[in-house]
């Protein structure tokens, strides 16, 4: 029975980053079947080990708190908080079973590598011929829609793009010959497809991702300047070469920023926090923001000219009425309150305090591009979609949960007599 369940595990683990491609909803459904036969192993093995890690009983404890905020807004919000457990058990998963094999941690860091291959290379046949491959065009914008109908490109490949690229780049930076300039070259491609992309936040993030890459891989940082002085040069040229990404990127956003208060994101902003403030301590529950941004009651714009008199406005109406606010952590304050809040805070620490653990003193690639990948998936400036939303949230969970797997292998093999809790019966070589 392990061997099968074992055997299962891997299956579902390597066939999540194509489904997560296309057909989100298979992969909704593989990744909690995935959850489903650890559950059953554990109970099988009567090995509970992995709920003693940190960041787990963190995890738990935010969720319980969201639970109890939730069932006072009625059994739909308390069953889609309930089913927020199908994330936490699996990272927990992947953590502690079916990544243990350094040979399958490898297969889906070549799975990760071809996903983002795959988006960038429909993204360019986009921006050449005006449809990708499947007949799509171009977003309402201008955008770039890679793979997909609409635009959204640019969320997951922003993530995808450091754990694919940064183990290549600095391994050809390290060699003689050509390989050198191709790492290099290799590096300024991935920004120049973010930036013909057109999306503004994907592109901020992928900056703030380099930027993190310099500070951690010393090897990289003259790809990371070539590839920041040519991201200027191309934006510069933007308005010859791509001019609906230069208006979305610059012109619009710089209007954005210059009126941020009367722009849509300001206005939901404000309308959040006038939710959250109204229930600081328990929230309004699970897709708190969907169910009350309507009410007239939440209607609050900014103060004008500085002043606190509360002359803002009704913040555009029930006009600006969207799903979720757009930040993970306003979406945590408004649906469990301040204390969800700083249990949410925590949560996100555990795991980067987890996937970064050594990366100061030994900085491998993948595990830098992997902790890169999950800081700017929980950057707190920043707009993004809900945090249980698929497939954004499927690619973030998968690589945090191989993030986590290879930190344990890391100080496993720091601390060779530790015994690994959870160990793997019997698992199919990959090599």
């Amino acid at each position: 029975m392990i061997r099968m369940l074992d055997r299962a595990g891997l299956a579902l683990t390597l066939a999540l980053p194509l489904f997560l491609l296309h057909e989100r909803g298979i992969a909704e459904a593989l990744l909690i079947l995935l959850g489903v036969l650890f559950m059953a192993r554990s109970i099988a093995l009567q090995d509970w080990a992995w709920l003693r890690v940190g960041w787990l009983r963190i995890g738990l404890v935010w969720w319980a708190w969201l639970l109890v905020c939730s069932v006072p807004a009625g059994i739909g919000p308390a069953i889609q908080a309930a089913g927020l457990i199908r994330f936490l058990v699996l990272v927990a998963a992947l953590e502690h079973w079916t990544l243990r094999d350094a040979a399958v941690r490898m297969w889906l860091a070549r799975l990760l590598r071809w996903a983002a291959l795959y988006i960038a290379l429909q993204s360019l046949l986009q921006f050449a011929t005006g449809r990708n491959l499947y007949g799509y065009p171009r977003g309402a914008d201008g955008e770039l829609t890679g793979p997909y109908a609409h635009p959204r490109a640019g969320p997951p490949l922003s993530r995808l793009l450091f754990p694919a690229l940064l183990p290549i780049a600095s391994r050809w930076i390290g060699m003689a010959g050509w390989r050198p300039l191709a790492g290099t070259l290799l590096g300024l491609a991935g920004v120049a497809v973010m930036i013909l992309i057109g999306q503004r936040m994907p592109l901020l993030l992928t900056f703030l991702g380099l930027f993190v890459t310099a500070l951690l891989l010393p090897r990289l940082r003259g790809v990371v300047l070539f590839s920041l002085i040519a991201a200027g040069l191309l934006l510069a040229v933007a308005p010859a070469v791509s001019p609906p990404a230069f208006n979305r990127l610059v012109t619009k956003f710089s209007g954005q920023m210059e009126h941020f208060p009367d722009s849509p994101y300001g206005q939901i902003a404000a309308r959040a926090l006038a939710i959250g403030s109204a229930h600081p301590v328990f929230g309004a529950g699970f897709d708190a923001f969907r169910r009350l941004c309507d009410d007239p009651a939440y209607f609050q714009g900014w103060p004008k000219d500085g002043g606190g008199d509360g002359s803002g406005g009704d913040g555009g109406g029930a006009a600006i009425c969207v799903q979720h606010p757009h930040n993970h952590y306003l979406q945590a304050y408004i649906e469990s309150g301040i204390p969800g809040l700083l249990l949410f805070s925590a949560l996100v620490v555990a795991w980067l305090r987890g996937v970064g653990r050594g990366l100061w003193r030994d900085p491998d690639p993948l595990r830098v591009g992997l902790f890169v990948a999950a800081l700017i998936q929980e950057w707190p400036i920043a707009s993004t979609s809900a945090f249980s939303s698929m497939p954004l949230s499927g690619w973030f969970f998968l690589m945090l949960g191989l993030g986590l797997a290879e930190t344990r292998a890391y100080m496993t093999a720091k601390s060779p007599r530790k015994e690994p809790s959870c160990p793997i019966v019997s698992s199919p070589s990959l090599s």
